[in-house]
């Protein structure tokens, strides 16, 4: 019956496949899918889109044929394998335990009443061949979905059936194959009822690979993978950190409940942290525990989000960061969380880059933290930074270096390490004294997966938007910037790019002409938005996905720069107009960091009118935000200044 259902499902989403396309198409692409949820009658309900709805349904029922297929195929297997005639029918079994017994390298049962016997044996199963390593017999699977009835309130209060899942979710060896085990014969889901609500929950972007059920079990493999050392070239300070976190267990059960609230209507960090304080006692945690993971839940974005938006080189980003973190222990159990959460989100979703921006910000907090060097007056690490470049630039004269050093404002001094000071005073040394009107230079940076292109030249309005449009038309994406002049009024500016996968922009051929643009791009040679206007155009398959452009402008999270965030659909020259926009009124580029997850931009630029000063007065805040509203409404394949269907500006500038 549950295959009958299944069946007439899918030749239904066939059928209209079919139709909409005018062809035999039997790919669920991405554009297809809201047309075809429309005409299945799906509708938007609690939070959740048509389309979201119509997909659960689908790999819902994906995920039964999937399961009827293995125990299917494991029932022939077994009719194959057994005894042949004249063999004792119990020969080669092994002992009863409990009411289960091995047989044939398989757990099954001793007889059909031991899930109603004792209910709790339904958890215990999947514990008995994760600790044997062991598959479960397929007659064992079909009784355990025939008595998912016996899950219920009492067994969930039951202290023994909450430890067997504890001992599942916590296991050294593999948590994730069992987990799995359980999540497919709807154990799991009926056990912990919000982890129920979320399988087969997806995410209509693209961004997230995986439904909220399987991203929750692969982050827990993630997590184990980490502790056991077999990601510890991806992500070594992860694997260095799990050994000294001193709430284990609440960590593995922060990285489970973590997206369990995703799908329903409000926040899921803080709905997921009540779901915390609800579950943990019955999962037999403490107080301080159940506290540390609800904390721990409610912040699971916390890193992600300081990292890769804000400049982990201003004071006030760590201190604000610090503050609420508060202990060395919460900054271990975050960041190692914040790892395996982002590597467990798709194929590619991690990379160096994202890594070494983690790392810095755990460094920097640690360091608050913990007293040390960070926590020192900025005028002493300026004078230490200096020290050390002059120490190292041993054919310097003094006279020359210390007019070198005052060129440079302390920012700079604070911003980077002792070897990229060391490349920009020869860079700048050699330029000065070629009289070249620009100097550019290159360096790969293999570990941070990112190509680091320094420019040095004289700074004029409009340089950032120009390096970005000579970046998006060489397919190159910046990540980062910072952007610094010189008290003569040269600009050095550092920028770190990207290949299209995530990869250092390494490819030799490719940099050499990416690096010839950028030079015509400066001297005014090329116009980029007649080159840009050519390769907007976006996939056609990925045109239904619509991204809410919002332009937000903080004036508190720094003490000297106005933070903007703009978040809006990407493509390619997006972030050359926003920063012409950004150009066009007057305002100046300190630092930015550039991110994208799916369709979604997410860019934020740290930037100061031309006095040096916030952008606070309320008339220049809103006509900021109109301007860039502009730039990102804008549509992909539209001439500049044409009307945008999608919404006007006024309507998305309410944020």
């Amino acid at each position: 019956a549950r295959f009958a259902r299944a069946e007439k499902f899918l030749w239904k989403v066939r059928a209209h496949l079919h139709s909409v396309t005018g062809r035999a198409e039997n790919r669920l692409t991405f554009d297809l899918q809201p047309e075809i949820a429309r005409r299945m009658g799906y509708g938007a309900r609690d939070g959740n889109l048509a389309v979201e709805r119509f997909m659960k349904h689908y790999f819902l029922v994906a995920k039964t044929v999937g399961e009827l297929t293995r125990v299917l195929c494991a029932a022939l297997e077994a009719e194959r394998l057994q005894p042949p005639p004249g063999h004792a029918e119990g020969a080669g079994l092994g002992p009863e335990i409990d009411g289960f017994r091995i047989a044939g390298g398989r757990i099954g049962l001793v007889r059909d009443e031991v899930f109603e016997e004792r209910p709790a044996r339904l958890l215990k199963l999947f514990r008995l061949a994760q600790i044997r390593g062991l598959d479960i017999h397929p007659h064992a699977l079909r009784l355990v979905h025939q008595n998912l009835r016996l899950i219920d309130q009492n067994l969930r209060e039951e202290p023994e059936a909450n430890r067997h899942l504890m001992a599942v979710l916590t296991d050294r060896r593999d948590p994730e194959t069992a987990l799995r085990r359980m999540n497919e014969a709807g154990v799991l889901g009926r056990f912990v009822r919000e982890f129920g609500r979320v399988v087969a929950q997806s995410q209509h972007d693209m961004y997230h690979v995986y439904t909220v059920d399987e991203h929750t079990i692969r982050a827990v493999g993630v997590l184990c993978q980490i502790e056991n050392g077999r990601l510890k070239d991806e992500l070594p300070l992860a694997s260095e950190l799990i050994h000294k976190v001193l709430s284990r267990e609440a960590l593995y059960l922060a990285v489970f409940l973590h997206d369990l609230a995703k799908g329903g209507r409000g926040d899921h960090s803080l709905l997921g942290a009540r779901i915390a304080a609800r579950l943990c006692p019955r999962l037999g945690l403490s107080d301080q525990e159940t506290d540390t993971v609800a904390w721990m839940v409610s912040r699971h974005l916390l890193f992600s989000e300081t990292a890769f938006k804000r400049d982990v080189n201003d004071p006030k980003a760590v201190q604000d960061f610090v503050a609420v973190i508060q202990s060395v222990e919460r900054l271990r159990l975050l960041l190692v969380l914040t790892a395996a959460d982002i590597h467990a989100v798709g194929p590619g979703r991690w990379n160096a880059w994202k890594g070494g921006l983690l790392r810095e910000l755990y460094h920097r907090a640690e360091e608050v933290i913990t007293g040390g060097h960070e926590a020192k007056a900025k005028t002493e690490r300026v004078a230490a930074a200096k020290t050390a470049l002059r120490a190292t630039l041993k054919d310097w004269r003094a006279a020359e270096f210390e007019s070198y050093a005052k060129r440079l404002q302390p920012p700079y001094w604070l911003s980077f390490d002792h070897d990229t000071q060391l490349r920009h005073a020869q860079l700048v040394r050699d330029a000065d004294g070629r009289k070249a009107p620009l100097a550019l230079d290159t360096r790969v940076d293999n570990f941070r997966a990112v190509t680091e292109i320094t420019v040095y030249g004289p700074d004029h309005a409009g340089l950032f938007a120009a390096v970005a449009g000579a970046m998006a038309v060489g397919g190159a994406s910046i990540v980062d910037a910072k952007v610094f002049t010189t008290d003569d009024g040269m600009a050095l500016d550092m920028f770190w790019v990207q290949d299209a996968d995530g990869g250092a922009f390494d490819d030799d051929e490719k940099l050499a002409r990416t690096v010839g643009l950028l030079e015509q791009a400066l001297a005014g040679e090329i116009r980029l938005d007649k080159v840009l206007r050519a390769k907007r155009s976006l996939p056609k398959r990925t045109e239904v996905f619509r991204v809410e452009p919002r332009v937000l402008i903080d004036n508190r999270a720094s003490r000297r720069y106005t933070i903007v965030e703009i978040n809006g659909r990407d493509r390619p020259g997006l972030l050359y107009d926003i920063t012409r926009g950004l150009t066009e009124l007057g305002l100046s580029i300190v630092t930015a960091l550039i991110s994208t997850y799916g369709e979604r931009a997410v860019d934020v630029f740290y930037v100061k009118d031309r006095f040096g000063l916030k952008i606070s007065a309320e008339s220049q805040v809103e006509r900021l935000k109109a301007r860039l509203l502009t730039a990102l409404t804008t549509g992909p394949t539209q001439e500049r200044g044409a009307p945008d269907t999608a919404g006007s500006p006024a309507d998305a500038a309410a944020e």
